[in-house]
């Protein structure tokens, strides 16, 4: 089985190196210097390029990347990215490191997301779709696209490590607090990134049964969630009128983009 290695990048960014013996595939690399670095310094061969959407920090060094190492870079099929050599969607499988890597569409964040499974590590490597306790911003899908794509990700086994590409979670938990204050899980999960950040340690990956416990975008289904919703003013309404759960999706999602964390309700 191959080895992950968080690669810091930007201000708050993870690039994704898989490792196996001295094979390398590199997930997102929008900066090509810090892959490079890496992969000197483990004397390691570049074997692939995985890219889950088009934003700059997630394909700025696929390019550079691909010149220098000769490798396929695998992209998503509805997006267009100049990098790519290997359009993927849904029901595309890649093998790479001696595992299969299946395809899932997850549009909402950009239209054309799409994230990368593997059921025998079992991991996903899911972009900016779904963070540490959190989601991300709508810029192109629809709240309805956003919500199916979590459903999908939700259905996958519990043990599932989820590696998101950027270091929200104490963020994201504050929120998550406001959303339900009384969860006795998100508060110990506060803790513990709250330990892991000061001792310099990512927060990510977290594993899909620990963000059924905290992530209130995965819990939109749950009295507690949708009673919190329910007690938002007007402003938080999405503009138009969906069908549940899809609704209290959409305003939680609202409620986050205006969200401060000195409005957070302690108790």
């Amino acid at each position: 089985m191959f080895e992950v290695i968080p690669l810091p990048a930007f201000k708050d960014n993870y690039l994704w190196l898989l490792v196996q013996s001295s094979h390398a595939v590199a997930v997102d690399p929008g900066d090509a210097n810090v892959i490079i670095q890496a992969l000197q310094n483990r004397d390691l061969s570049l074997q692939a390029i995985l890219l889950t959407h088009h934003h700059a920090d997630h394909t700025g060094g696929a390019e550079i990347l691909q010149r220098a190492y000769g490798c396929p870079v695998f992209g998503p099929e509805r997006e267009s990215i100049a990098a790519t050599t290997h359009p993927v969607s849904e029901g595309h499988t890649i093998q790479l490191l001696g595992q299969a890597f299946q395809v899932m569409d997850v549009p909402g964040h950009t239209r054309g997301h799409i994230a990368y499974w593997c059921k025998s590590a079992p991991a996903l490597f899911c972009g900016d779709t779904l963070f540490a306790a959190g989601c991300g911003r709508l810029f192109e899908g629809t709240p309805q696209d956003m919500w199916q794509s979590l459903q999908k990700i939700a259905a996958l086994p519990d043990d599932t490590r989820i590696y998101c590409a950027h270091e929200y979670t104490a963020a994201n938990l504050q929120f998550a607090r406001a959303v339900e204050p009384a969860n006795l899980d998100i508060q110990r999960r506060q803790a513990q990134v709250d330990e892991q950040r000061a001792r310099g340690e990512p927060s990510v990956p977290s594993t899909l049964a620990l963000e059924h416990l905290t992530n209130p975008f995965l819990r939109a289904k749950l009295p507690t969630v949708k009673t919190a919703v329910a007690a938002l003013p007007a402003l938080y309404d999405s503009g138009k009128v969906l069908p549940e759960p899809i609704q209290t999706f959409a305003r939680l999602r609202v409620w986050k983009d205006h969200f401060r964390a000195d409005n957070l309700v302690q108790q």
